[in-house]
């Protein structure tokens, strides 16, 4: 029996795996390799004010004000603004400094579709278009054969198509197929494509293209490009990182010496976001596109601030790289060096009231244990009581720390070592990372899972969850200290603490990462 191409929970999720961020193009400003950094008028630059976090008003997303993926980077002459999906971050090139702004961000795909016009939609994508040296070159990428609107065919293929100036007729080009999928391993179905970026470098067309992750549908990631002067594409596509979706490309070098800096990251059905291998500085051999040298920069390795580069611009021997937990800019010639690395984190704070509330132990404690005992306090993160209400707790940092024994929770050592973008060992904490005196964790390395009970953190009963209330959770976002671990039970030091959502209203703040002066050897 021929296996039905889309179930009913899937047409749910193709429907958010458009999202907007991923679908939108990037078209950045390259500037040439001689191009000198600008310098901006501070006079220009916004004034600082105060943004607070935004509640989430759609139905079914309790944390869309949590999100600071930088979905947009619009550099100009005095600023360069990176754009969230609520939020503006505003880089002063004058003097260096930050302004938290509320979001300009505006979405390319319509939010009030029904499933039939989303159907309709995705029978016949809209071409998107881009400018090289004025003329316009429209472009989409599909399924083939296409199992929309009624799912009847199975897609055995990714079709890129571009119309080129004064044509009517697209060209086609094959980008890959289900019996590649499958052959590497990396799903049994093909995924819904998707154009996540596509810029212009001389007079080359660069796209970057991904694929729906979950429930066995994929892809294999890809960097299509093309010379307008001979009309030809080039297929991209690395082993090391076909199981990867690229979020974004920029593109440094020479024509003789090429370097692809790819965001990247992975999803799964109700989890949008998944950290996957950071940042990755690709060396094609010219001879052989496919063969190259590839670099990895991310949380594990390097300064760079978020789990997930979403958005990448260069400007000369600069590359501003945003991640869905901050702003790094990094030379990229000298990127293999920490101290080429200029990171800015993005932090939610609140001021506490004279009356300063009580603190508890986990999210659904009912004894407290102390109260806030600062003026203003960092907010890690929200998270409701109950699913059927909006009422819930804030996670906050707690310095002093609290201790929690996690039982059938131990250490799991793989056979073979797993690549160094993951954590060393399987554990509770495997979410976060070690930044040389913690274990500390991102926004973006939060996995929302809304399919599976919402987010998951320290909590002593870490697999089971209830469909209508949370688990009674320690930590999502505190950092840990590791006490004591074997194979049976894991004690952690975790220095947060949780307080009521009425009595503190967090606001957004960017703040310049710090490190450990002298980071520790990591105790897995």
């Amino acid at each position: 029996m021929k296996r039905i191409y889309i179930s009913s929970l899937s047409l749910l999720w193709l429907l958010v795996a458009c999202d907007p961020q991923s679908s939108q193009t990037n078209q950045t400003n390259q500037l040439p390799e001689s191009a000198t950094k600008p310098s901006g008028n501070v006079a220009n630059c916004p004034k600082p004010s105060v943004v607070e976090v935004k509640a989430s008003e759609e139905e079914g997303d309790l944390y869309g004000g949590w999100d600071f993926n930088i979905r947009k980077i619009v550099p100009k002459k005095d600023v360069i603004k990176f754009q969230t999906q609520h939020y503006d971050f505003v880089f002063c090139r004058g003097d260096s400094s930050w302004t938290v702004q509320p979001g300009t961000w505006v979405s390319e795909i319509p939010t009030n579709q029904t499933t039939e016009e989303s159907l309709t939609q995705l029978a016949n994508p809209k071409y998107q278009t881009i400018e090289v040296e004025g003329a316009s070159y429209q472009y989409r990428v599909l399924l083939e054969p296409n199992p929309f609107p009624d799912f009847t065919e199975q897609p055995e293929k990714v079709i890129f198509e571009l119309i080129v100036p004064e044509s009517g007729e697209p060209q086609q080009q094959i980008l890959y197929t289900l019996e590649q999928l499958q052959a590497a391993q990396i799903g049994s179905d093909l995924g819904l494509p998707r154009v996540t970026s596509a810029n212009v470098v001389g007079n080359r067309i660069f796209w970057s293209v991904a694929a729906e992750q979950g429930e066995g549908f994929s892809g294999v990631a890809t960097v299509v490009s093309y010379n307008p002067q001979n009309q030809k594409f080039a297929v991209i596509q690395p082993e090391k990182i076909q199981g990867v979706q690229i979020t974004d490309i920029a593109i440094s070098g020479t024509a003789k010496n090429p370097v692809l800096w790819m965001g990247t990251q992975y999803s799964a059905e109700g989890s949008p976001y998944i950290p996957a291998m950071g940042l990755v500085a690709y060396r094609p051999d010219l001879e052989n596109l496919n063969s190259g040298t590839l670099n990895t920069f991310h949380i594990r390795n390097s300064p760079m601030v978020g789990a997930i580069p979403h958005r990448l611009l260069r400007e000369g021997e600069s590359l501003w790289v945003g991640t869905g937990n901050g702003i790094c800019q990094v030379d990229w010639k000298t990127a293999d060096s920490n101290d080429s690395w200029s990171c800015w984190r993005v932090t939610t704070m609140a001021k506490v009231p004279s009356q300063s509330p009580p603190l508890y132990p986990s999210l659904l404690s009912k004894d407290a244990i102390a109260t806030i005992e600062l003026e203003t306090v960092e907010v890690l993160w929200w998270s409701p009581l109950s699913y059927d209400t909006r009422v819930g707790r804030y996670e906050v940092r707690y310095e002093p720390g609290l201790t929690a024994t996690l039982e059938q929770q131990g250490l799991l050592r793989e056979e073979t070592p797993p690549p160094d973008w993951l954590a060393p060992a399987y554990w509770a904490g495997n979410n976060w990372h070690w930044q040389g005196e913690r274990f500390v964790r991102g926004f973006d390395e939060v996995s929302l899972d809304y399919f599976g009970g919402g987010p998951s953190g320290i909590a002593s009963n870490q697999f089971g969850f209830d469909p209508n209330r949370p688990s009674d959770t320690y930590a999502i976002r505190g950092d840990l200290e590791l006490m004591e671990i074997s194979e049976d039970s894991t004690t952690v030091k975790y220095f947060s603490a949780w307080v009521e959502d009425d009595s503190l209203t967090p606001y957004v703040a960017i703040e310049p990462l710090e490190l450990p002066q002298k980071s520790l050897p990591n105790p897995l």
